[in-house]
Formats: C-alpha cells, sequence, structure tokens
C-alpha cells in the first residue's frame, strides 16, 4: 500500500474551548481503520458541518477531526471482495464527519458496509448534488409511500425549510412525479427559485407559525416533509388531511413541539421520523436508485453551487443563518 499526502480542512480544539479550522496536508497513516480507503472528489456542506466547524451541538467529542458528513468518490485500495480499485462509490451517514473522519477531506478510509456503490446515470458530482440532503428527501418520500401516498391526493404536498437542501430536492422530486406542492419559506427573495423547482403554490413562514385555534383545523395538506421542527411541526399538524403522513427530516426550529392525541385519533396521522445516517443497505440501495430516475438533472444542476474546500469555513457561518440556497458541492479533487 502507497502512503499517499492529501489535503483536508482539519479542526482541532487544543484548549478544549476554541475549535479552529485550517486546510492541513496528511498522510495515509494517519486516517482511521477501514477496509476501504477511497480518493474523495465530492462532498457537501449541509447544516450539521456547519454546526460541527463551529463547535454547537456537542457532535465531535475527539480531535483533532475532519468534518464533511457524506462523500463520493473512486475506490483506491480495498481488502473487501465488494470493492475494488476504481469503483465508484457514495458514503452518507454511519457517523462519518462526526465520531469518524469525513468528507472534507482528498481522502477516507472507512468501513465497506457504510458504503453505496454509484448508480447508473449518475456522476461522482451529482451524486453529491443530491448528498445526505437529497438521500433523506428521498427516504421521506418513500415512508409517505410506504403509508398511503398516492399521486392522486386531494391536498398538496407541503414542504417546510423549503430553499434548503431537503426541501429543495424534495420538490423537485415530488413535483417531477405529478404531485402538488406547496412551499413554506421565510425568504421571499427564494420564490422564484422555490417555483423553478416545481412548487405550485408559496406559503409564508409566519402563516405556518401562527398557532392553530383547536386542535384541529381544516384539511390543507396530504402530507408534509418538514424541515423545521420546533413549534412548525406541531402546528402544522391540525391541518394534515386524513391519513396523511408527516416526515419529521430536520430540527433547526428546536426539538421541542406541541401538539394532542386528536390529529392521530380523528384523522389517523402518522408522523415519522427520518433517520438517514444508519439507513438499512437495501433501503439505500432503493433510494439512491430512484434518485437517479425520480430527479431531473437539468433540475439538479439548477440548484447546485460548487466551491473549493478552502471556502468551507466562511460559508459555514452562512448556512446556520439560513443563507444558503439550495445544495453546495465541495469539489475535492479532480475526476
Amino acid at each position: 500500500m502507497t502512503n499517499n499526502k492529501f489535503d483536508c480542512l482539519f479542526l482541532e480544539n487544543e484548549d478544549g474551548k476554541n475549535i479552529t479550522s485550517s486546510i492541513k496536508t496528511l498522510d495515509d497513516q494517519m486516517l482511521p481503520e477501514g477496509d476501504v480507503t477511497i480518493a474523495i472528489k465530492y462532498s457537501t456542506l449541509n447544516y450539521k458541518d456547519g454546526m460541527i466547524i463551529k463547535g454547537q451541538g456537542n457532535m465531535v467529542r475527539e480531535y483533532p477531526h475532519i468534518p464533511g458528513i457524506d462523500f463520493s468518490g473512486v475506490v483506491e485500495d480495498s481488502t473487501c471482495e465488494n470493492y475494488r480499485p476504481g469503483d465508484n462509490v457514495i458514503l452518507t451517514g454511519w457517523g462519518v464527519g462526526e465520531t469518524h473522519w469525513g468528507g472534507f477531506s482528498e481522502r477516507a478510509r472507512v468501513k465497506s458496509e457504510w458504503l453505496v456503490p454509484l448508480p447508473s446515470g449518475l456522476s461522482l458530482k451529482h451524486a453529491m448534488s443530491i448528498g445526505t440532503a437529497g438521500f433523506s428527501a428521498m427516504l421521506a418520500i418513500m415512508i409517505m409511500e410506504d403509508l398511503g401516498l398516492k399521486t392522486d391526493v386531494n391536498y398538496p404536498i407541503l414542504v417546510t425549510g423549503a430553499a434548503g437542501g431537503v426541501g429543495s430536492i424534495a420538490i423537485a422530486i415530488l413535483a417531477n412525479l405529478g404531485y402538488q406542492v406547496a412551499a413554506g419559506t421565510g425568504r421571499e427573495e427564494a420564490h422564484q427559485y422555490l417555483r423553478n423547482l416545481g412548487a405550485s403554490s408559496l406559503i409564508e413562514r409566519e402563516a405556518l407559525l401562527d398557532t392553530p385555534k383547536g386542535p384541529l383545523s381544516r384539511q390543507m395538506w396530504s402530507g408534509v416533509i418538514d424541515n423545521v421542527g420546533g413549534a412548525l411541526l406541531g402546528n402544522t399538524l391540525p391541518s394534515v388531511a386524513h391519513s396523511g403522513t408527516v416526515a419529521s427530516v430536520g430540527n433547526a426550529g428546536g426539538i421541542e413541539f406541541s401538539s394532542n392525541v386528536l390529529p392521530f385519533l380523528l384523522r389517523g396521522l402518522n408522523l415519522c421520523g427520518i433517520n438517514s445516517s444508519h439507513c438499512p443497505i437495501d433501503r439505500r440501495i432503493t433510494a439512491w436508485s430512484r434518485l437517479s430516475t425520480d430527479l431531473p438533472l437539468k433540475t439538479l444542476d439548477g440548484l447546485t453551487n460548487e466551491v473549493s474546500l478552502d471556502q468551507i469555513a466562511e460559508l459555514a457561518n452562512k448556512i446556520l443563518k439560513g443563507k444558503i440556497q439550495g445544495r453546495t458541492v465541495i469539489k475535492v479533487s479532480d475526476e
């Protein structure tokens, strides 16, 4: 095995309080254990990455650390029979970028069971234009379909936090499948962007945050993909139609929400949490296969912004403030 040098975004916490980030050059001997070594081509900047870079949420316990919760790349070395040098692969979840060194690096070493082969029809860049956000969006749609969602529903699907990564890709997939989609957003400048993705209507965040007057209100949504959590999640439940599903993906608005049993008893609502980190491999492969067919690549190109490794730290504040629209792809190295 050769010992390669590689660049990465390196987090250090020498005093136990202040986290610093810088681009550093390391070598393969420093990589964690695993049976597959990958030359990373692309990663993405997610909300969780922003928190980790800024030391929020206590998600990283040991430093130094390389963040980046997903990546796509090419296998360079493998002791596993399922993957051989030259194979194109995707990794999302499994603590990568949190408890295991992640994707903001030219190289990674991981367990083979964490990987998914790149589906035909997707490039390595497209895979990270989708990334953890798009993968989570697909899982949310799949669980809603499992629980009865069909395109002939009477009401739109509401997507909250619509201009973010999960929301953007959820809208694009749903619209492509033939659903009417209502985009919930607090950003007026994002309205045309959301319509271009396929949103049939827009609803202001303030309207969604208004406290419902009773435990049930008129039916408005056949289902909800909620990327915000907190009060907004609780406020949507009284307006979901009978047998509808609310897929909860994010908690930027907080982990607490207030509700009661009536939406569940009288309307038979389903409330499902989406955990993309430890999703079973068969579900992962199905989701990625569908992402390669159900998401128009032209739309995907239109919501993607490409940046380099040395731009990540300055973008962390922007994503935490909700100032980043769509998907931010990190070009780690040339294909």
